[in-house]
């Protein structure tokens, strides 16, 4: 889970794409442009692939601000994927083990 304490990606955002991972789900939060200016993009899609090499109806996105406030609702956001989701970020960490489960 995504700690909002430590996590302050907000001056690496507005000069690089950022991104990690969480036990088979993974994310990128980058600037795009927007009509009001610079926005928040945020993309999930499950392990083992990249974001390029993942197709597109495996991704999913959110745009917020791209502000502190909108670091902290992607944390938030990332965090409810994460457990709304956790079958589908385990079977994704499965298959890079090999498992079947």
């Amino acid at each position: 889970m995504i700690d909002k304490e430590t996590f302050h990606p907000l001056n690496y955002i507005k000069k690089e794409e950022y991104s990690g991972s969480m036990d088979g789900m993974r994310y990128m939060l980058k600037k795009v442009q927007s009509e009001d200016g610079n926005d928040l993009l945020v993309t999930i899609w499950p392990e083992p692939f990249g974001i390029h090499a993942t197709a597109e109806e495996e991704k999913q996105f959110l745009s917020l601000p791209l502000t502190a406030e909108g670091v902290s609702e992607a944390a938030d956001w990332l965090n409810e994927q994460y457990l709304g989701q956790k079958e589908r970020w385990d079977k994704a960490k499965n298959w890079r083990y090999g498992g079947d489960e």
